[in-house]
C-alpha cells in the first residue's frame, strides 16, 4: 500500500483510539499558559560507542549521522582512542617517542563536521608505552599502567596541544577529557590482580589509578589551565566517595565527575554474553543510583561539579536481546524522566551495533547495545531518542508523572507518554531467555490527554506509537524467521515496519474553548508520541 493512499484511509477511518466505554487508567492534562520551564536536554547531551577506529567506517559514520540529525546528540564518547589500531605512539631504536594523530584528525574531523564534540575517554595504553602485556576484547586493548609515567604525560600533553592546534583552544575549552575506563575492574585497568582477591587488590589498583589520573590532569592542564578533566569512569558508580576525598587533600583538579550503571542485578563486565544476565526488579534503578552519587558530590568540597553518567542502559553486556526489545524505550524514558537534573547527562551505551568487544557479530539482530542494527535499521529504543528530540523547547505543567507535555513558540504541542511495567519474572529466568522470546503486551488501560490554551482553528494530529509489534524490530525480524543474514529484500520489509510512521494523521477543530481531549489505548510497555501541529 502506498503513502498517499494510507494516509487517506487514515484521514477517512474512525480513529481506533477512543474508548468511551471505560474511564481512562491515567490523565495527562496540561495548559499551554501554564509553564514548568525550559525542556531539559540532558538526554541528548552525549551517546556511546564501542571504540575509535570503528568511527573511521563508513557505516558507523552514517547512522551516527542519522542519530545526531534525528536525535540531536551532541557529544560521543568510545574507547580505544589510543590503541594501536588508531596509530598513535610508537619509539624509534632509541626509544624516542614517534606520535602520530593522522587517524585521530580523521575521525575528530567527522564529528567536528557534524557539529558533535568528542568526550574524550583517555585510553587504553599504546603498547609501545605499556608496563604490561595484558589486554582486552578482541582488538586487544592494554590495560596495563605506563612504563614510564614520563612519556605519558609528555605524550598526553603532545595530544592536548595537537588538538588545540587543529581545532582552536576555544573549542577545546568545550571538550571533557576523561581518565580512563573502568578502573576498578581488574579486565580494564592493570589486568591481573598479581594472585590478590578482589578486595585485597582494590586500594592497589586505586593508588595506581590515582597516580594515572593526577599525571593525566597535569599534562593536559599544561596545555592551558581550564581545559576540564574529570573521572573516575568507575563501573556501578565505584570509588566516588574515595576520589573525591583524594583529589580534595591532594589538591587535584576534578572539573566534573564521571562514572557507569546498568539496571541488572549483578556483575558488571561480560563482552562474551555467557553469563546470563537478570533485569533489576527494582523501578528505582539507575535513578536512585544517580540521585545517590549526586548527593555525594553535593556534600563534599566539589559539589558545584557536573556529574556525567558516560555509560548507561538497561543491561552492560552486548549479548542481551533486552537491547533489542520493545520493552527498552520505556526503560529508558523511565529513567530520564525521574533521573531529571540529577545528572548533566546520561550518555546511552551505545548508539550502533557496531561494536566490536567480541569481534563482528554473525546475525543482525544479537542483544547489541546499539539503537540501530547493522543494517541501519532501528531498534524500539531509537525512537525514545528521536520522541524526546521532537519535543518542544517550554516544558508544561503536568502531574503525570510518566510523561512529558511541552510546546513550541509556534503554538505546536506534543506530549510523550508511556508506560513502564516491568515484566521480567526475576532470577529464575536470564535476560538471554526471557528476551529472547515472544513477549505479547498486556492491556493497561488507557490514557486520556487533555490539552487546554490551544489555538483556535484547524490542528494537525499526529499520534505515533512504539511497542509490541509497533515499529518493533525484534518481532518482525521474529517474523522473517530470525535468518542468520538477510536479503535486501529482508531488509527492506523490516524497514518498512520500523519506519516510525503514525498511527493515526488527521486534522482537528479546536474550538473557543481552546481544548483538546482523546484517549489512548496502552499496553504494558508502550510509548506514545502526540503532537498538535496548527494550520
Amino acid at each position: 500500500m502506498n503513502r498517499r493512499l494510507l494516509l487517506a484511509l487514515l484521514l477517512l477511518s474512525p480513529l481506533p483510539l477512543s474508548a468511551q466505554s471505560a474511564p481512562p487508567s491515567r490523565i495527562i492534562e496540561a495548559n499551554l499558559a501554564e509553564v514548568a520551564g525550559p525542556t531539559s536536554r540532558m538526554y541528548n547531551f552525549c551517546v556511546g560507542a564501542g571504540r575509535a577506529n570503528e568511527g573511521l567506517r563508513a557505516d558507523w559514520q552514517r547512522q551516527l549521522r542519522r542519530a545526531h540529525t534525528e536525535c540531536g546528540f551532541r557529544y560521543i564518547r568510545f574507547h580505544g582512542l589510543f590503541g594501536d589500531d588508531m596509530g598513535v605512539y610508537q619509539e624509534d631504536k632509541q626509544g624516542r617517542p614517534v606520535y602520530n594523530w593522522q587517524y585521530v584528525d580523521e575521525l575528530f574531523d567527522f564529528l567536528h563536521g557534524l557539529g558533535m564534540k568528542p568526550f574524550v575517554e583517555l585510553g587504553f595504553m599504546p603498547s609501545a608505552l605499556a608496563s604490561g602485556p595484558h589486554t582486552i576484547f578482541w582488538y586487544k586493548a592494554n590495560v596495563t599502567p605506563p612504563k614510564d609515567y614520563a612519556k605519558w604525560e609528555a605524550f598526553i600533553a603532545a595530544f592536548t596541544q595537537h588538538c588545540t592546534e587543529r581545532y582552536g583552544a576555544d573549542q577545546v575549552r568545550s571538550w571533557f577529557f576523561e581518565v580512563w575506563n573502568e578502573p576498578n575492574l581488574t579486565g580494564f585497568w592493570m589486568g591481573t590482580t598479581g594472585g590478590k582477591t578482589d578486595a585485597e587488590f582494590a586500594p592497589i589498583a586505586r593508588a595506581e589509578y590515582y597516580k594515572l589520573y593526577a599525571s593525566t590532569a597535569r599534562a593536559v592542564k599544561s596545555v592551558d589551565s581550564t581545559y576540564r578533566v574529570g573521572g573516575p569512569a568507575t563501573a556501578g558508580s565505584g570509588w566516588i566517595d574515595e576520589t573525591l576525598a583524594h583529589c580534595a587533600a591532594e589538591k587535584l583538579p576534578l572539573d566534573f565527575v564521571t562514572t557507569h550503571c546498568y539496571a541488572t542485578m549483578s556483575g558488571y563486565l561480560d563482552e562474551n554474553g555467557s553469563a546470563g544476565t537478570v533485569f533489576s526488579p527494582d523501578r528505582g534503578a539507575v535513578t536512585n543510583e544517580v540521585k545517590g552519587v549526586r548527593a555525594k558530590i553535593d556534600a563534599s568540597p566539589f559539589a558545584p561539579v557536573e556529574l556525567h553518567y558516560t555509560e548507561w542502559s538497561s543491561s552492560y553486556t552486548p549479548f542481551d536481546p533486552i537491547h533489542d526489545s520493545y520493552h527498552s524505550p520505556a526503560f529508558i524514558l523511565d529513567k530520564i524522566r525521574h533521573i531529571g537534573g540529577a545528572a548533566a547527562s546520561m550518555s546511552y551505551w551505545t548508539f550502533t551495533d557496531i561494536f566490536e568487544e567480541a569481534g563482528p557479530r554473525t546475525t543482525p539482530l544479537h542483544g547489541g547495545f546499539g539503537l540501530f542494527n547493522y543494517q541501519d535499521l532501528p531498534k524500539p529504543s531509537y525512537y525514545a531518542y528521536q520522541f524526546l528530540h521532537r519535543l518542544g523547547d517550554t516544558e508544561l505543567k503536568n502531574s503525570d508523572p510518566d510523561s512529558f507535555v511541552c510546546r513550541r513558540n509556534d503554538g505546536a504541542v506534543q506530549a510523550l507518554l508511556w508506560d513502564f511495567t516491568i515484566t521480567h519474572p526475576g532470577p529464575s529466568v536470564i535476560n538471554q531467555e526471557y528476551y529472547a522470546k515472544d513477549q505479547p503486551a498486556k492491556g493497561k488501560g488507557t490514557a486520556e490527554l487533555r490539552l487546554a490554551g490551544l489555538k483556535r482553528g484547524t490542528h494537525l494530529l499526529r499520534a505515533t506509537k512504539v511497542g509490541y509489534r509497533a515499529n518493533d524490530l525484534q518481532s518482525a525480524y521474529r517474523d522473517l524467521g530470525s535468518p542468520a543474514q538477510l536479503t535486501r529484500a529482508q531488509v527492506a520489509t523490516l524497514r518498512e515496519k520500523t519506519a516510525g510512521q503514525p498511527e493515526v494523521i488527521e486534522k482537528v477543530k479546536i474550538g473557543r474553548d481552546g481544548r483538546f481531549t482523546r484517549s489512548f489505548p496502552l499496553r504494558e510497555n508502550d510509548v506514545w508520541m502526540i503532537e498538535l501541529h496548527p494550520e
